[in-house]
């Protein structure tokens, strides 16, 4: 591998190790200790709750009656649907190819780890067999218990269960529908009783972990009436205790739930654990039969956009009415697959340390000596600058197909203003072009530990080291 050195000059400026910190609540952050830089990163729970910092990427499922009329899971309410008219759906529930071990061999494919499914979205109908309300998919022309179908699956395969469960309920006539973001307006069904749907709520969480052996999450959704009750997870932990529980319910909860817009939270790292979540399409996260999809590009970026700051991703697929997934989606996974099994070793075990470097083009990871360069945003060119860094490393990969990266530590014309014309790591000739619909993540071996990838500045003198480019002396 070419390695020149055009100036060897050490970078003046100092290793800065301070993160900045933004995270989903006010949990506090612990340090981790990477060869003597020091790192906030989320606390962890230090007990069965530790699952979710070892498998870190999930599949998502959006999947209900609004999977018939195939336009968006939130059909009733966007598309100004009455009650009566809506209900009438679950005549036609009968996914019939509905086969839990084809999604798992999908998900697994993707290079994800575990699922999380809606056990009831915001418009009531139920996926299990549950006591508490007739309106569910035991009493559809399917007559199975979808929940209890999947849990058999998972826990054969070993594979992670966690259950998404709507505070909204348009189906229900006890739940206050006033008309509010993501409620239905008053229907002429409705006997509104806070406390009795309450009741109701509770006797359903219980048979989700009581029912379906053992349970790895709950994800809970729209607590539109901002009513506070930790009891309620309280139970959970009780009946689960290796269940996450996120912030969307009726406390904190675990975790935080940043959805769609990868660019939101620019930070560098998380005070509290991170679950990000999104779908393979753009307008719905059910099924909907004409689909507009992100590129595969901007999903890998986002996933790798919040794997290289230590959170979790959840990615989401609408199954279509007979219970397999669109072809398109299960196309976007196996690409999303191609790209994240060669670079997750990025991901795992790793600590985040993007502040080892200025450049806020690229982000890192580290295990040990090994240092990661994620390229998950535009590069202007095919170079990328690592300032302070000033170190060549032993080795230099392109961890996506194993290739050897061209390095060299040069002062270049844009530092010709920096104090003590400093000399600056550089991965260069990078295949940006080639790469062009995916994300690239360099590998860098050093022979030192991270904390001394910036060494002392020393002003140039006659003969500092400079050559003239392709003498190589």
């Amino acid at each position: 591998m070419k390695r020149r050195t055009f100036l060897q000059v050490a970078a003046g400026a100092s290793l800065a190790v301070g993160l900045k910190s933004v995270g989903a609540g006010s949990a506090r952050a612990e340090s981790a200790n990477t060869g003597g830089l020091t790192v906030k990163r989320p606390p962890r729970f230090g007990d069965g709750r530790d699952w979710f910092f070892e498998k870190r990427f999930g599949l998502f499922i959006h999947w209900g009656l609004y999977s018939i009329p195939g336009w968006h899971e939130q059909h009733q309410w966007r598309g100004r649907i009455p009650r009566s008219e809506y209900v009438k759906l679950a005549d036609h529930w009968n996914p019939v190819h509905f086969d839990p071990d084809r999604w798992l061999d999908v998900m697994e494919e993707a290079g994800m780890k575990y699922i999380t499914i809606t056990a009831k979205h915001h418009d009531g109908f139920c996926l299990w067999d549950t006591e508490y309300t007739d309106y569910n998919t035991m009493n559809a022309p399917y007559g199975k218990d979808v929940i209890g179908m999947l849990a058999e699956a998972c826990h054969r395969r070993n594979v992670p269960l966690c259950l998404y469960y709507s505070i909204v309920d348009w189906h229900n006539p006890h739940y206050p529908n006033e008309g509010r973001s993501h409620e239905l307006p008053p229907q002429p069904q409705d006997s509104p009783d806070w406390s009795k749907y309450l009741e109701f709520l509770k006797g359903q969480v219980r048979e989700l972990c009581t029912n379906y052996g053992e349970i790895h999450g709950f994800w809970w959704d729209m607590n539109r009436p901002g009513y506070e009750d930790p009891s309620i997870n309280d139970m959970i932990r009780e009946l689960q205790p290796k269940a996450v529980i996120n912030n969307r319910g009726f406390d904190d909860g675990d975790y935080g739930t940043p959805e769609r817009d990868f660019h939101a939270d620019e930070s560098l790292s998380f005070v509290k654990p991170v679950e990000a979540c999104q779908s393979v399409g753009i307008q719905s996260w059910g099924y909907r039969k004409e689909e507009d999809f992100y590129t595969d590009r901007h999903l890998m970026r986002s996933i790798d956009r919040y794997l290289a700051r230590d959170a979790n991703y959840l990615l989401n697929v609408g199954p279509k009415p007979d219970g397999t997934f669109p072809e398109e989606s299960v196309a976007i996974l196996k690409r999303i697959g191609a790209w994240y099994h060669p670079v997750k070793e990025s991901f795992l075990d790793v600590k985040p340390v993007s502040p080892l470097t200025d450049n806020r083009d690229v982000m890192l990871t580290s295990r040990g000596r090994t240092l990661y360069v994620h390229l998950n945003q535009d590069l202007r060119g095919n170079f990328v600058q690592l300032n302070p860094i000033n170190v060549e490393p032993v080795s230099a990969k392109l961890v996506n197909d194993g290739r050897d990266i061209d390095y060299v530590v040069r002062f270049g014309p844009w530092s010709h203003r920096a104090e003590g014309q400093p000399a600056y790591l550089n991965l260069i000739n990078l295949p940006m072009n080639e790469m062009c619909n995916t994300v690239p993540v360099v590998k860098l071996e050093f022979d030192r530990s991270l904390t001394d990838l910036a060494q002392p500045s020393s002003p140039m003198d006659g003969d500092s080291g400079f050559r003239i480019p392709g003498n190589d002396a």
